[in-house]
């Protein structure tokens, strides 16, 4: 890479982390596991909504990746400050693939299929906290900084991927291997992880009892005027990501079908890539706290347009420039890990993910039912009206504990 290569971010850029083995193991493992679960998605999404015909059930199977973090955000990821973080991440992949050979079963019914779901997305709570756990530790400083982009933009990236190449994929090979597809990544995320990281556990003395774990993880988020106001503003989320969980019925209203989910579930995180890229490269991080809240506005902005009833282009559209603006989760994730102690990195992470997934899950939810009444467009753009109105007091929140 050049000088002119990486984010300007005091120093560090693209190249140094890369150059570290235990990140790119990490990178790797995370870019798998992601496209593979945006393939699943599509493949969810259509089967569903072609046994169903019900933007509500669609609605509802989507938030149910989502809604288990109210369970598994503060009682799982404190396995992350308790058991080594690498073996949390290899067992959780793991048991990750087999729940989803058992959803590619033919002929598994309804009620199953949602426990299933709820099943992986408990395991899920673990290994991001462990994930979020390790960085820190694997890469220090500014280059930590720039690594929390990189794997931001890798989320992204391989959400536009996997969303953009699922629908395709689905209507190849159909729902039962898409999924095994993801299953397998899940192993092969497990291999790399455990040939690619060294083990590391918490330090600086750990309570044993899980109830004081969380009970300090919540003082500590709860206490800190800082990181509840990081929390509330990534929660602005849960009014943006109402297109996912609307886009398979939203696709049928365009006449699509499951290419055009793919591409509608493509849209925000194709944009939410590119927003960070450019936030790394073109703003320095001494500016990034200020934009948080006016980002945080603009993302929804957007989708209050799909009340005109766009074409599929101009959904698209709409869709990646809300994306464009959720770049600012990335600075705000950062800064709410680096400000909790590493003895309790994963209680925290754990239950701030547990607000953001919550919110997201009830918004997806919401919109779903709303839909059924007054279809997917004017659904989506009643969660963009209320998404600013939130956003806005979330905002002022921010700038007052910032300046404080």
């Amino acid at each position: 890479m050049t000088e002119d290569d990486g984010p300007h971010t005091g120093g560090a850029r693209f190249g140094d982390v890369f150059a570290d083995a235990q990140f790119r193991a990490l990178w790797a493992a995370q870019l798998l596991s992601v496209l593979g679960d945006q393939v699943a998605r599509v493949a969810l999404a259509v089967l569903v909504f072609t046994e169903t015909g019900s933007a509500g059930l669609t609605a509802l199977t989507y938030a149910l990746t989502f809604l288990p973090d109210l369970v598994a955000g503060p009682l799982l990821s404190g396995i992350a400050d308790r058991a080594p973080r690498r073996l949390t991440m290899v067992v959780s992949d793991l048991l990750r693939a087999g729940v989803l050979a058992l959803m590619a079963v033919p002929g598994v019914p309804f009620a199953v299929l949602c426990g299933l779901v709820v099943a992986g997305q408990l395991i899920a709570a673990p290994f991001a906290a462990a994930r979020a756990a390790i960085l820190p530790h694997v890469l220090t400083g500014e280059r930590y900084v720039v690594a929390s982009a990189v794997s931001g933009t890798t989320y992204q990236s391989g959400q536009v991927l996997g969303f953009a190449l699922g629908g395709p994929l689905v209507a190849l090979v159909g729902v039962p291997v898409a999924l095994l597809a993801d299953a397998a990544t899940f192993v092969v995320s497990a291999l790399i992880l455990q040939v690619g990281v060294a083990e590391q556990r918490a330090t600086g003395g750990v309570p044993d009892d899980a109830g004081v774990r969380l009970r300090d993880g919540a003082r500590i988020v709860v206490g800190d005027r800082r990181l509840r106001s990081l929390v509330a503003l990534a929660c602005v989320s849960a009014f943006v990501v109402t297109v996912e969980g609307l886009a398979a019925p939203y696709a049928a209203s365009l006449g699509g079908g499951p290419v055009t989910v793919g591409l509608l579930l493509a849209a925000n995180p194709l944009g939410a890539a590119l927003g960070i890229v450019l936030l790394a490269r073109l703003v320095p991080p001494a500016r990034r706290d200020r934009l948080l809240g006016p980002l945080a506005v603009l993302s929804c902005v957007p989708l209050v347009a799909s009340a005109l009833d766009p074409p599929l282009g101009g959904v698209i559209a709409l869709w990646v420039v809300s994306g464009l603006a959720c770049a600012y989760q990335v600075p705000a994730n950062a800064a709410f890990v680096a400000a909790v102690p590493d003895a309790h990195r994963g209680q925290a992470f754990g239950l701030a993910v547990t607000a953001l997934r919550v919110t997201q899950g009830l918004g997806v939810l919401v919109a779903g039912l709303l839909a059924e009444r007054t279809g997917p467009a004017a659904a989506v753009a009643l969660a963009g009206a209320l998404g600013v109105v939130v956003a806005v007091v979330c905002a002022v929140a921010w700038d007052r504990a910032r300046t404080s």
